[in-house]
């Protein structure tokens, strides 16, 4: 979602047609409005990208083995955190918001059909719609296996009671309405509708699709579909890496050649609070003060080489404020010196929750490194393309070529690189999950006294205790 081109219809769509459009087929039931014009097309599917921010940082880095988050606090945090996880911690709940999204996106595959406007746009619009319908259920698929598959508008309180569809089937969907996607929408847009989904959008997301789905199986047909859609995005020859990392995150950096798709927001008018949130613990070089979510942990920090670019950019070791210079740390306990993640700070912010760096959703970089390592297992071994994908981020990061790897080594090597360059992207989690690492890594991680009780059930998140009240159709997840 980019919201700085899209702004006027997220804040049509905030005003005057939000309760319409907040449907979600297994919680809440509203009345959805009747489109019958062009431009009530096009806020509907404004009302679908402003649904699609909703992934929360700390379930990616605190279940995982890059944060710990401060004791003192939102008490669910540090619960994540230990894995002592049940349906009713607050951070679980992704659930609903993704299903408001659903909604939004079938009202326009539904009822634009009906509307007497211009065919093609129609149909880029549908493709639209499709694409952030697919995202949500990858994400759902991801976080909470099955789950109900609902491909219709909530128009009544009838079939609410929707039962969870498997896997295979939810997969099944995703991947088709991202192929109608990738065959209808454009390559890109002029400049006042850039931000929207593209052909190349639409062909990464597949690519990430395909890779999830070989997940840690050597043999795997999906390793080669995703190499080959990897190279489509590459082929299309429209994005590249910025020389330096940092400028991935600049503000210019919206629409720009790295970010494929990406959650944009605009500085004090429409913002987020990452920065803030997950910087220094009441350091006044933030509006209010940085909030202290959660800090780095010494397993992802210590991961960074001295001669990685990417370190500085990623975290701040220290600040100067009023002339007094403090130092930051990763060991240190007090919430005041911890060193904090900053790769998402607008520091040009003058409000609380006013920053408008996007959010990534999928970056060039992300592509290149899962061309890298399905190349890598379809081949039995990396090819030259796969040192190519690879070694272009890593020389961006000011690293030296890798070279002369065996199948193992550069299997490991593509972890550690996608560790590094998407650290706070959301990627950590569904990595570590998808190549069966996860309950490794999170026991290997035993600082600040974690002793996390994780099972291999914990692969996935319970559903949400508010959304199985709801809809007693839902069977929880194992283990919960």
């Amino acid at each position: 979602m980019k919201i700085n081109p899209l702004l006027g219809l997220v804040l049509l769509l905030a005003t005057a047609c939000e309760s319409q459009l907040d449907l979600s087929p297994v919680t809440n039931l509203t009345n959805a409005t009747y489109y019958k014009t062009a431009d009530d097309a096009r806020a509907a599917v404004g009302a679908c990208y402003s649904a699609i921010g909703n992934l929360d940082p700390n379930v990616d880095i605190t279940t995982t083995d890059d944060a710990i988050p401060f004791l003192t606090g939102d008490a669910n945090r540090p619960l994540l955190w230990r894995y002592d996880i049940t349906p009713a911690n607050t951070y679980v709940g992704l659930y609903a918001p993704a299903y408001r999204g659903i909604n939004r996106s079938n009202i326009v595959i539904d009822r634009l059909p009906g509307i007497a406007m211009d065919e093609t746009l129609k149909k880029r619009y549908i493709a639209e719609a499709k694409f952030l319908r697919a995202l949500h259920y990858f994400n759902l698929v991801r976080l909470y296996g099955d789950v109900p598959l609902v491909t219709k508008e909530t128009t009544s309180l009838e079939g609410l009671e929707v039962s969870r569809s498997p896997v295979a089937d939810i997969y099944a969907l995703i991947e088709a309405d991202l192929k109608e996607a990738e065959s209808t929408l454009p390559v890109s847009y002029p400049a006042s509708e850039s931000g929207r989904a593209t052909k190349g959008a639409a062909k990464g997301i597949l690519a990430k699709v395909y890779l999830t789905r070989a997940g840690a199986t050597a043999a795997s047909p999906y390793w080669a579909q995703a190499a080959a859609k990897a190279k489509e995005v590459i082929d299309l020859a429209v994005y590249n890496l910025y020389d330096n990392f940092a400028d991935a995150f600049a503000l210019t950096a919206r629409g720009g050649k790295e970010n494929i798709f990406e959650v944009q927001y605009l500085t004090d008018v429409r913002g987020h609070s990452l920065g803030r949130g997950f910087g220094v613990r009441a350091a006044l070089i933030y509006p209010s003060g940085g909030a202290g979510i959660a800090r780095v942990s010494a397993s992802l920090f210590n991961a960074y080489t001295a001669a990685d670019k990417r370190k500085p950019v990623t975290f701040i070791t220290s600040y100067v404020y009023n002339g007094a210079t403090t130092t930051l740390s990763i060991t240190d306990p007090d919430p005041t010196k911890a060193v904090s993640f900053q790769k998402l700070w607008d520091k040009s912010a003058k409000t609380n929750g006013g920053e408008g760096t996007s959010i990534p959703v999928l970056r060039y970089a992300d592509v290149l490194l899962m061309q890298a390592e399905a190349l890598n297992e379809a081949n039995n071994g990396p090819t030259a393309d796969a040192y190519t994908a690879i070694n272009k981020v890593r020389i961006r990061a000011g690293l030296t070529a890798l070279t002369g790897l065996n199948y193992q080594q550069f299997k490991e090597a593509v972890w550690l690189e996608r560790r590094l360059e998407l650290a706070f992207e959301n990627s950590r989690r569904f990595d570590l999950v998808r190549t069966g690492k996860l309950v490794e890594a999170v026991k290997a991680d035993n600082t600040f006294n974690r002793n996390p009780v994780i099972q291999p059930f914990h692969v996935l998140l319970p559903i949400p205790q508010s959304d199985m009240d709801a809809n007693p159709g839902l069977v929880q997840n194992p283990g919960y």
